[in-house]
């Protein structure tokens, strides 16, 4: 039986290898702190957190995240060990939250390894805390037991660590969140809901089913649950081992004025056919675009369903493997030959049954995606879509914008459009150096800075022909004039604010004129005059180009971009850099606040993209037009057309 703790309140833990599952309403960084018999955490080795997510005994997620799972195997800590705390934080400089009384009430639960719930914990009554210790899990007379804790911090982990007796609490605060900042700048934002959504339910598992992993695994030392509990709040559930659900039971949006379309009814027997745009909204796009993050979710949730149960297998399996070999009898004639043949044989079987609970999701999530994909506006779709041969440039601005597809090593023919909110929340970075995926080693440095500065462009296209006539220009720096061949169609189709910038004065110039503006619209906005700002100032949103970073650029020049990077997105000015991180390495440390600033994406296919339920590291695909084809020229035509009849 459960047992549900108040604060202060403490259970006995029943066995000493745990899971402690944690869900949030927002990403926080998850960690755990090891104290001595006084509770006294001794030094930085004693603290496992993103930055260094295993001790012995204990691991934790890398990366913050609305769910994690940090497991605990209590015998294999040092002797000196007699208290594990688990701490959550908000990660600062993000944008997020930045007091846990603006978040839903994080809730904690410990677990066995089958997943069964042994003691949850709910923490009410936070406010101006940043952080908070959660949970202590603590030695008594030989035995182990848990208490809720729940007292937060308003000073932050600096203060809490301080608090357990920490000596450099306050600088190994400040290097664990920026190895967070690090993790969420290779990340995929969650979509920033535009009315209240819960989560979208995936399957229920049957007697043979492995089940979904509800929050982000960091994969234990220790066996995986085969069986894990459900979420807190999760809605009634399907048939027992029924398919995916595309009705989107959680889905908590305010009632749309028209419903979403229904499902053709399924066979008996059969499993419901899909239908694009099954997902709540107020529009097309919307149900669109809340779909297509479902199945992001799905994906993402199945594929950690399979892997941890195939992880639990190889651990079930060693472990029998153990047990039956250190009885010395066992070690020579047949006895130990047919116990590796039976534990072989229940690890094999237990794969196949995930393997099969696996291919069944995503074969379902395959239909849907044959029936999303077509229906998708431009501004979703690919450049491969048929929709792009009949595009007109909108009067209103859609909800996103697709920058690429993402796949995962269990199905990769299976793509998840890559989509980010519009107007850009922040900039872009096409990396054009050579990175450790299989792709960019293979592909010569050269061909790297053309490849990516052609997804420059791509990316800069979709934006002007998404965006109502003469509500957004594009600016070019071209420091070398390189890249002058994969600028041609922008070029030639006269949609640029300018032509490309070239040498010092050219960078400086345009830099000086997209400063200026960041200025004039933040000065106005502050002052509630927006009526004063000249008449000369275009308005509309901006994006700035950046060609082979930092060639051409003084500490001025840097300087004004980072300023950029950080003002220009909500006063419409955004950056999208086509650079090589190397080549900047000149300038030390003073450009990683830029680098993290920015959502980064690769010319060539790079696993490198995480997403925010359970961290799976996601191969992105950049967008490429079909071989042959003049689609790009033909987009650009049609705003060029669509400025000239609107007088821009």
């Amino acid at each position: 039986m459960t047992a549900e703790l108040v604060r202060g309140q403490n259970h006995t833990l029943p066995q000493t290898r745990l899971e402690i599952r944690v869900s949030a309403g927002s990403p926080v960084v998850a960690g755990a702190t090891l104290g001595d018999e006084n509770g006294v955490v001794r030094g930085a080795e004693w603290i496992a957190h993103p930055g260094s997510p295993q001790l012995p005994g204990l691991e934790v997620s890398q990366q913050a995240a609305a769910g994690h799972r940090l497991a605990v195997d209590l015998e294999a800590l040092p002797q000196t060990v007699h208290r594990v705390t688990v701490l959550l934080a908000l990660p600062v400089g993000v944008g997020g939250p930045t007091r846990f009384g603006t978040t839903a009430a994080p809730f904690v639960a410990v677990t066995g390894l089958d997943g069964t719930e042994i003691a949850t914990f709910t923490l009410t009554g936070l406010d101006a805390e940043s952080a908070v210790s959660a949970l202590e899990l603590y030695r008594r007379q030989g035995a182990w037991k848990v208490r809720a804790v729940g007292q937060g911090y308003a000073a932050g982990l600096a203060e809490m660590l301080a608090d357990q007796g920490l000596a450099g609490a306050a600088e190994l605060a400040a290097s664990i969140q920026e190895a967070v900042a690090r993790s969420l700048a290779r990340s995929v934002a969650p979509p920033p809901p535009r009315t209240p959504e819960g989560d979208r339910v995936r399957h229920v598992s049957g007697p043979s089913d492995p089940g979904p992993a509800p929050a982000a695994p960091p994969q234990p030392p220790a066996a995986t649950p085969v069986q894990p509990a459900a979420d807190p709040g999760t809605a009634s559930a399907p048939t027992p081992g029924g398919p995916i659900d595309y009705a989107h039971p959680r889905r908590q949006h305010a009632a749309p004025p028209t419903p979403p379309p229904a499902a053709p009814p399924a066979q008996p027997g059969q499993a419901a056919q899909p239908v694009a745009g099954d997902a709540t909204g107020w529009s097309m796009d919307e149900r669109l675009y809340n779909q297509i993050w479902g199945m992001f979710e799905d994906l993402a949730r199945a594929a950690a369903a399979y892997r941890s149960a195939v992880d639990f297998a190889e651990a079930r399996m060693d472990q029998e493997l153990d047990r039956s070999l250190s009885d010395p009898r066992n070690r020579i004639g047949g006895a130990g030959d047919r116990a590796r043949e039976e534990a072989r044989a229940k690890r094999d079987e237990l794969t196949a049954r995930a393997r099969e609970v696996l291919d069944r999701d995503l074969a379902q999530l395959a239909a849907e995606a044959a029936v999303v994909e077509p229906a998708l506006p431009a501004a979703y779709a690919g450049w491969d879509n048929p929709v792009w041969h009949a595009h007109r440039v909108p009067m209103e601005l859609p909800m996103a914008l697709r920058l690429g597809d993402l796949h995962l090593p269990e199905r990769t023919g299976l793509r998840i459009p890559l989509l980010v909110r519009l107007p850009l929340e922040r900039g872009i970075w096409v990396d054009s150096g050579r990175t450790a995926s299989e792709a960019a080693a293979l592909t010569d440095s050269d061909r790297l800075r053309r490849l990516a500065m052609e997804t420059a462009v791509l990316h800069a296209a979709r934006l002007l022909a998404v965006y109502p006539p003469g509500e957004f220009s594009v600016h070019v720096i071209d420091p070398a004039g390189s890249a002058a061949g994969q600028l041609a169609p922008l070029i030639d189709a006269g949609v640029l604010a300018g032509p490309p910038a070239a040498g010092p004065q050219g960078v400086a110039s345009v830099l000086a004129h997209l400063t200026r503006r960041v200025d004039l619209v933040q000065m106005a906005v502050r002052a509630g005059a927006a009526d004063s700002l000249p008449p000369d100032l275009d308005t509309g949103e901006q994006l700035l180009v950046v060609n082979d970073f930092p060639h051409g650029f003084d500490d001025r020049a840097v300087t004004q971009l980072r300023y950029l990077a950080d003002e220009g997105p909500a006063v419409g000015v955004h950056l999208l850099m086509v650079a090589d991180r190397e080549d900047a390495s000149a300038y030390g440390p003073v450009l990683d606040p830029l680098w993290r600033s920015l959502l980064r994406i690769t010319p060539v296919a790079d696993n490198h993209l995480a997403d925010p339920w359970v961290g799976h590291a996601w191969t992105y695909e950049p967008p490429v037009t079909p071989p042959g084809s003049r689609v790009l020229e033909q987009v650009l035509a049609a705003v060029t057309a669509a400025r000239r009849a609107a007088g821009r």
